[in-house]
């Protein structure tokens, strides 16, 4: 049965849709079978796969109205091992159209349910708000990985996320657990990265991967083309970062993890300025 991961975090901007397309791309890589659900009316996660989100006759909004099935809006493959069901602008009406809808919460969940079977991973790329369709995806979801850009106000607003996947849990989904935090947009010339990072860790108690994204100018360009970064530029160090996160996602339960030369590092010259 597939383990179903919502991507998360009401911050916009912190590298959620580059998380959930990156990340889906390199499980598929290693030849896991992937399906990316985008959720997010913005479609990123479609058009970064190489999907026209603006010529589509069936999204995942059809779906939640209930106005097609849902092997008419996915879309299989759209990378070997890696299916989508895309998202595009309509999306944003579906809070409204969804309001009076007999446990409109659990929408997500019952279709999903019916193809967990086929896939290894699910993939929910959530929308930057705590709405309907992110309480759609944690309802859905075996468990949430949050990223958080590695900026000053990152804890900013990740109480609220937590308290909501605690409700969701308490309310609708028992078995939803924390995944963990993904540091994303590390700039390993800045010691706020490096501050950041120690405070999240210091100050935060929930699972943190190890794997830390960089901030890269060719997982910048990679949407624009299309493309997964890992299909982009197969050995940036965006790449190498999002191989090194799918293999923590695998092996979540194991301790040997990955640490950046760079976090490594830049510990010792830190250390040694004190």
């Amino acid at each position: 049965m597939g383990r179903v991961i919502a991507i998360a975090n009401q911050k916009g901007g912190v590298g959620k849709t580059t998380t959930s397309t990156n990340l889906s791309a390199c499980l598929a890589e290693i030849g896991k079978k992937v399906l990316v659900v985008d959720i997010d009316p913005q479609g990123n996660a479609t058009s970064g796969l190489g999907i026209n989100k603006n010529d589509l006759e069936y999204t995942i909004y059809d779906l939640f109205i209930g106005e097609c099935k849902l092997e008419d809006c996915l879309i299989v493959d759209a990378l070997e091992n890696l299916s989508i069901l895309p998202s595009n602008v309509n999306l944003s009406g579906a809070e409204i159209e969804l309001i009076g809808i007999d446990r409109r919460e659990y929408v997500l969940k019952h279709n999903i349910e019916t193809i967990k079977d086929d896939y290894d991973y699910i993939i929910i790329d959530c929308p930057p708000s705590l709405n309907i369709l992110t309480v759609n995806a944690l309802s859905t979801a075996d468990s949430v990985l949050v990223p958080i850009q590695c900026e000053y106000y990152a804890l900013e607003g990740l109480s609220q996320l937590v308290y909501t996947i605690n409700l969701v849990k308490k309310r609708l989904n028992p078995s939803l657990t924390m995944e963990g935090v993904v540091f994303t947009m590390y700039d390993a010339r800045t010691n706020l990265s490096l501050e950041v990072v120690e405070n999240v860790k210091n100050n935060l108690k929930q699972n943190i991967y190890k794997t830390i994204i960089p901030r890269n100018i060719k997982l910048a360009e990679a949407p624009s083309r299309g493309m997964p970064i890992n299909v982009y530029d197969s050995k940036s160090a965006g790449a190498e970062s999002y191989r090194l996160l799918a293999e923590e996602v695998i092996n979540h339960n194991e301790e040997d993890s990955y640490v950046p030369k760079e976090i490594i590092e830049r510990k010792r010259k830190h250390g040694r300025k004190k």
